[in-house]
């Protein structure tokens, strides 16, 4: 059986690069999700780029912890986190081992299980909404800390892995501030998205929270 090329997976080597570099280049490739039920294809619209020592929006800004020790590597492996005490986020590993960077999946199209995904986005209108931001493209893939280093170069069956699909041409590829990131990591315009496409999730700056009193 011959494997066409948008199915053959991401090599390693494809993310042990820049994560900068790596970012706008996942654009337009497919993230499967493999579940008891069936898979869900997600073709990947909108990330962001967090690069670690060099920036203080990044969770391995401040060195290694329990938390972020899947982003130090190896590459290409899988980083979740949980945020706001309600939600799961998934990140992809860049760069050399050792030295922590990797890319937020913000947004996606569902090109396959789209309804398991409803199944697990209730309150989405339509399937644009599915996987339209960090935490529903989580949610739509049912993914939570028990993924938290999935490797998903992996060439056999695994539940998350991230294949070639079809790369975005360059002058479709748009980047900006990232969303919500206060400080001195919310200037960098480390977002990057495909224009005019519909999954892609609106850009809203850091609004600090307030503590209850």
């Amino acid at each position: 059986m011959i494997t066409p090329p948008d199915r053959t997976p991401l090599p390693r080597e494809f993310f042990d690069r820049p994560v900068l570099e790596v970012a706008p280049d996942l654009l337009g490739r497919t993230l499967v999700r493999t579940t008891p039920d069936g898979p869900i294809t997600v073709r990947l619209t909108e990330v962001e780029a967090y690069d670690g020592p060099n920036d203080p929006g990044s969770h391995a800004y401040r060195g290694r912890t329990a938390r972020n020790e899947v982003m130090f590597g190896p590459p290409g492996h899988v980083y979740v986190y949980f945020t706001y005490g309600m939600w799961f986020c998934m990140n992809l590993v860049c760069g050399p081992e050792g030295r922590a960077s990797a890319v937020l999946l913000r947004a996606g199209e569902v090109l396959e299980g789209a309804e398991l995904a409803r199944k697990r986005r209730l309150s989405a209108r339509n399937d644009k909404e599915l996987a339209k931001g960090p935490a529903r493209l989580a949610t739509a893939l049912g993914v939570d800390r028990a993924l938290d280093g999935t490797d998903a170069c992996a060439s056999s069956e695994t539940p998350l892995r991230m294949l070639t699909g079809t790369p975005v041409a360059s002058d479709q590829v748009l980047n900006g501030p990232r969303t919500g990131v206060a400080g001195d990591g919310g200037v960098h315009p480390w977002r990057f998205w495909i224009a005019n496409d519909p999954t892609v999730s609106p850009y809203r700056a850091h609004v600090p929270r307030r503590r209850s009193s």
